[in-house]
C-alpha cells in the first residue's frame, strides 16, 4: 500500500455501494462542461417530489497545473457564496494547503476554512480550521496503513468550549477485492462494513450499525450489476424491510439517464412509494 485513504474515506468503497445510483423522491439535473482552457462548469438543480422544494448550485473550477493551483467558485439557491483556493505540491510534496471562505448577503453570515493535509507512504494526516459565528473549531485526521492494515482517529476541538466534543476511531483491511471496515464514534455509535468484488460485473456490501444502550441493530445489503459498460442495476435491503432499486444508463456518450424507487416493503399496497429521477450532461 502506497497511500492510504483520508479519514473520511475509509470504507467508501461499501457506501458507494449504497447510496450511488440512487436518488429517492427527488428529481435531478447536472450539468457539466470544461472548456478548452481547464475552466470547468458544474450546475446541479434538483426538486423534491415531496415538498416540491427546488434547489440548485452553480461551480466555477479553474486549475492552474503548472503551479498546483486550484480555483473555486460557489453559489446556491440560499444565496451563499463561496471561494476556494488550494495549493498542492508546492511548498512540500504530499502537502495541499486550501483557503475557503463563504458569505451569506441575505443574512450577513460569513465563514471562513483553513484546511492542510499531508499525505506520503503508509501515511494521511489532516487538519482543518473553521471560522464562524459559533466560534472557532479545529478537526484533525490521521491515518496509518501498513500491508493492507489500516488504522485511524478524527477529532474536533471547539476552542470555545475548551473540549474535545467527538472522537472517532476506524480500523480496516483493504485490498483490490475484499474491504473490511469498523469504527467507533463517540464511544457510543459503532459500526462496521465489508466490501467486495465479486467480479469485474458484480460488487458487494454489508454494513452494520447500533448504538450503546439500545439494543437494536441496524444492518443492510447491497449490490451493484454491471450489465454492460452503458448499463449497471442496484439493489438495497435493510432491517426495516426497505428496499431500493436502482438503474443507470449511459444514453450516449456524455448523457446519462438514472432511474431509482424506494419500497416500503413491509406496506407494499398501502403507497407511500418513493421514486427518482436523474438526468447527467456531461461536455
Amino acid at each position: 500500500m502506497a497511500v492510504p485513504p483520508t479519514y473520511i474515506d475509509l470504507g467508501k468503497s461499501a457506501r458507494d455501494v449504497f447510496t450511488k445510483g440512487y436518488g429517492f423522491g427527488v428529481i435531478k439535473l447536472d450539468l457539466k462542461t470544461k472548456s478548452e482552457n481547464g475552466l470547468e462548469f458544474t450546475s446541479t438543480g434538483s426538486a423534491n417530489t415531496e415538498t416540491s422544494k427546488v434547489i440548485g448550485s452553480l461551480e466555477t473550477k479553474y486549475k492552474w497545473a503548472e503551479h498546483g493551483l486550484t480555483f473555486t467558485e460557489k453559489w446556491n439557491t440560499d444565496n451563499t457564496l463561496g471561494t476556494e483556493i488550494t495549493i498542492e505540491d508546492q511548498l512540500a510534496k504530499g502537502l495541499k494547503l486550501t483557503f475557503d471562505s463563504s458569505f451569506s448577503p441575505n443574512t450577513g453570515k460569513k465563514g471562513g476554512k483553513v484546511k492542510t493535509g499531508y499525505k506520503c507512504d503508509h501515511i494521511n494526516l489532516g487538519c482543518d480550521v473553521n471560522y464562524d459565528i459559533n466560534g472557532t473549531a479545529i478537526h484533525g485526521a490521521g491515518v496509518v496503513g501498513y500491508e493492507g492494515w489500516l488504522a485511524g482517529y478524527q477529532m474536533t476541538f471547539e476552542a470555545g468550549r475548551n473540549r474535545i466534543t467527538q472522537s472517532n476511531f476506524a480500523v480496516g483491511f483493504k485490498t483490490d477485492e475484499f474491504q473490511l471496515h469498523t469504527n467507533v464514534n463517540d464511544g457510543t455509535e459503532f459500526g462496521g462494513s465489508i466490501y467486495q468484488k465479486v467480479n469485474d460485473q458484480l460488487e458487494t456490501a454489508v454494513n452494520l450499525a447500533w448504538t450503546a444502550g439500545n439494543s437494536n441493530t441496524r444492518f443492510g445489503i447491497a449490490a451493484k450489476y454491471q450489465i454492460d459498460p452503458d448499463a449497471s442495476f442496484s439493489a438495497k435491503v435493510n432491517n426495516s424491510s426497505l428496499v431500493g432499486l436502482g438503474y443507470t444508463q449511459t444514453l450516449k456518450p456524455g448523457i446519462k439517464l438514472t432511474l431509482s424507487a424506494l419500497l416500503d416493503g413491509k406496506n407494499i399496497n398501502a403507497g407511500g412509494h418513493k421514486l427518482g429521477l436523474g438526468l447527467e450532461f456531461q461536455a
